[in-house]
C-alpha cells in the first residue's frame, strides 16, 4: 500500500498554505530515488533537511531500515518523531549530527537543498569524505529557492551531476562519483572586535547583521550573574556580554544545530568558552520558571526557507515563563514587523531603547 502523507502533523512554527508536512519536492525526491533505494541494506540511506519527516518515513514504508537523519533545526526532530510514532514507524531511524557518523558507508542520501551554498558545500565535502564510492545523492528542492550554482557546488565534490524534468515548481539534482571530500569549517572573521565562526547555513555567516549591531551598541550590562542570549545565532551576542563583563555567565540557546556549532567555536574563538554555555533547544524549554533576569533576544522570522510568523511570540511568551518578575528581555526587531504591543501583552511594560532607519530595540520588563 503506497505510504499516506495526510497523517503527518506539520511542524508548529510553519504557517501557509503551501507549508505542509510534505510538499511536491519531497514526492519529486522520493520518485527519482525510488530505484536507488530499492533493497538497500540496513544503514545504507541517509536523509538530511527532511522538514517534517515525510523523507524518511516515506522510505521506511517501503522497508527501509537504520535510516540516519539529520535535520538542522530541533522543531524538526521532533516532528519527525511525532509522526514516526503515529505511522507506527518509530525505531526505523536515528537522528544525528552533521558529521561523519551520518553518511559514513552511505549508499544513498536523500537531501532537501538548503538554500545557503556554504551549507550545501559543507554537506557535500562530508559526503564525498565519508560515504560509499557507489554514493547517489538525490537533492532536490522548489525552483524558486534553487539556483545554478547549486550544480556548481556539488560538481567541486562529484564528477558527475545530473539534473531532472521539473515537475509542480520543483527539480531534483544527481550527484555521483565523489572526490575531494572535507569536513565542514567555520568561516572565520572579525567584526568590531568580536571574533565570529560560522558554519554553513548560519543566520549572517561570519558577520554581524545591522540589528545585532544596534542591540550590542545599547545592552547595559547586567545586573545578575547570569543573561540568557536567546536564538543565538552565531554566538556574537553571547560572546560579546561575555567578553565585556568578565564575570558574567552566558547561556546561548538555539534550535538550530549549525547554530549552535558556530556559538561554541565563536565562544572559544574569542577565549569565552568557559563561560558561554551553548545549548540546542526549542526556545528555552529546558529552563524552569521565574529563573533568569536577563534575555536578549534577535528573533528569527524564517524556518530554512520558509516565514515562520509563529516564531517571535513562542520566543516571547517563553521568555515572559522564564523571567523572573521585574526581569528584563532586550529585543531587536524589524520595525515593520511592529513587536512592541505583543511584547507588551506576553512579557509586560515595554519601552523603546533606540530605532535606526530599519530596527528598533526594546526592553521588556517581565510582570
Amino acid at each position: 500500500m503506497p505510504f499516506s502523507f495526510d497523517a503527518l502533523r506539520r511542524r508548529p512554527d510553519l504557517e501557509g498554505p503551501d507549508l505542509g508536512a510534505v510538499d511536491a519536492a519531497d514526492r519529486l525526491i522520493l520518485d527519482e530515488s525510488d530505484a536507488a533505494r530499492a533493497d538497500l541494506p540496513h544503514g545504507a540511506l541517509v536523509v538530511i533537511g527532511d522538514t517534517h519527516g515525510a523523507l524518511t518515513l516515506a522510505s521506511a514504508a517501503t522497508g527501509a531500515r537504520g535510516i540516519r537523519v539529520h535535520q538542522d533545526e530541533l522543531l524538526g526532530e521532533r516532528a519527525l518523531a511525532a509522526n514516526a510514532a503515529d505511522t507506527g514507524l518509530d525505531g526505523t531511524f536515528a537522528s544525528l549530527p552533521l558529521d561523519a557518523n551520518l553518511v559514513s558507508g552511505a549508499r544513498v542520501v536523500l537531501l532537501r537543498l538548503p538554500r545557503s551554498l556554504r551549507a550545501l558545500a559543507d554537506i557535500a565535502g562530508l559526503i564525498a569524505l565519508h560515504a560509499d564510492p557507489e554514493v547517489v545523492v538525490v537533492a532536490g528542492g522548489r525552483l524558486k529557492h534553487m539556483t545554478l550554482a547549486m550544480n556548481d557546488v556539488l560538481r567541486d565534490r562529484f564528477h558527475r551531476v545530473d539534473v531532472s524534468h521539473a515537475r509542480q515548481k520543483s527539480r531534483v539534482l544527481f550527484a555521483r562519483g565523489p572526490h575531494d571530500g572535507a569536513a565542514p569549517t567555520p568561516e572565520a572573521a572579525v567584526v568590531d572586535g568580536i571574533h565570529v565562526r560560522a558554519f554553513g547555513g548560519a543566520f549572517a555567516g561570519a558577520s554581524i547583521d545591522i540589528g545585532t549591531r544596534l542591540l550590542l551598541a545599547h545592552l547595559p550590562e547586567p545586573r545578575a550573574a547570569e543573561a540568557i542570549d536567546l536564538a543565538c545565532g552565531t554566538g556574537v551576542v553571547a560572546s560579546a556580554l561575555a567578553v565585556r563583563h568578565p564575570s558574567l555567565l552566558v547561556l546561548a540557546c538555539d534550535q538550530s544545530a549549525v547554530a549552535v556549532a558556530s556559538a561554541r567555536a565563536t565562544a572559544a574563538a574569542n577565549g569565552v568558552g568557559d563561560r558561554v554555555r551553548v545549548q540546542r533547544d526549542d526556545v528555552l524549554s529546558t529552563h524552569a520558571d521565574d529563573s533568569a533576569s536577563f534575555i536578549a533576544l534577535n528573533p528569527p522570522f524564517h524556518a530554512g526557507a520558509a516565514l515562520a510568523d509563529g516564531l517571535a511570540p513562542r520566543m516571547f511568551a517563553d521568555a515572559a515563563r522564564v523571567l523572573r518578575p521585574g526581569g528584563e528581555l532586550w529585543t531587536v526587531w524589524n520595525s515593520a514587523l511592529q513587536y512592541r504591543p505583543a511584547l507588551e501583552r506576553i512579557v509586560g511594560p515595554t519601552r523603546q531603547i533606540a530605532r535606526d532607519r530599519k530596527f528598533t530595540v526594546t526592553v521588556s520588563t517581565a510582570r
